[in-house]
């Protein structure tokens, strides 16, 4: 019986994840998303963080600053959104901000900054 309920919920936990069209991408995957036209790129590192480096064409609006769903109000709810942040621990914030105000298509990449570069992909320097 344990080894139904456990197989259910793994399932539902799939299908919700599916259904929301939201996920954790590695650099690969996030770049890979990056280049379809309707895309949104956001970090949500603050100012000081992004004048290390950034990711080309990402628009920047500070997840401290709490001004994030207003930023993204006049963003069409069904498009491709990408977030980033240093390691992943506020994009993740932010992903799930979005969705509870209805965004549908949002992902984040995973390990943020630090995988990025990690692994060996480009930013900008200002």
């Amino acid at each position: 019986m344990k080894t139904i309920v456990t197989a259910a919920l793994a399932v539902f936990s799939l299908l919700s994840c599916a259904q929301s069209g939201s996920g954790h991408l590695n650099p690969a995957e996030f770049k890979a998303a990056m280049a379809q036209p309707e895309a949104v790129v956001v970090d949500v590192r603050t100012p000081a963080e992004r004048e290390q480096g950034y990711i080309e064409g990402s628009a920047n609006i500070d997840w401290n600053s709490g001004t994030l769903l207003d930023k993204m109000s006049a963003t069409d709810k069904d498009a491709p959104v990408l977030i980033y942040c240093a390691s992943g621990g506020r994009s993740n914030m932010a992903m799930e901000a979005l969705h509870k105000a209805g965004f549908t298509n949002v992902q984040d990449l995973a390990g943020g900054m630090h995988a990025w570069t990690a692994d060996k992909q480009p930013i900008v320097k200002p």
